[in-house]
């Protein structure tokens, strides 16, 4: 929550900030699939980059990232260094595609304003 709460104060909108809570196994559990569907990408189709913790593989986080790139939004996808990710996504050489790892949570945030900041230039 640490970096939620961050980036909250740093002015940016987290659709996603309730999925960074304890209990979200519980609160997803009751979401019919269409719904999830339905939400996920109109969240995706109003922002205006999308930020994907990749460190656990997941299909649903893949999709979201091909489908955030199709629609032509920046995405950045973060993982915890030492872990092994998907060659789909550190072999991808799409522009709007940046791959980076972390080692604790400050410099995932200073990876992430560094982010924003390069895209706010283009």
């Amino acid at each position: 929550m640490i970096i939620v709460d961050t980036l909250l104060s740093d002015g940016h909108t987290i659709p996603t900030a309730h999925l960074s809570q304890q209990d979200v196994v519980e609160l997803e559990a009751v979401v019919e699939p269409v719904e999830v569907y339905t939400r996920d990408t109109n969240w995706i189709n109003a922002c205006d980059a999308l930020i994907a913790e990749i460190s656990t593989p997941s299909h649903g986080v893949g999709y979201e990232i091909a489908y955030a790139l199709h629609q032509g939004k920046h995405a950045l996808c973060i993982y915890k260094y030492g872990n092994q990710i998907s060659k789909m996504l550190s072999g991808n050489t799409h522009p709007k595609i940046c791959v980076k790892s972390y080692r604790n949570s400050t410099e995932m945030v200073q990876i992430i304003r560094n982010f924003f900041r390069r895209i706010a230039l283009e």
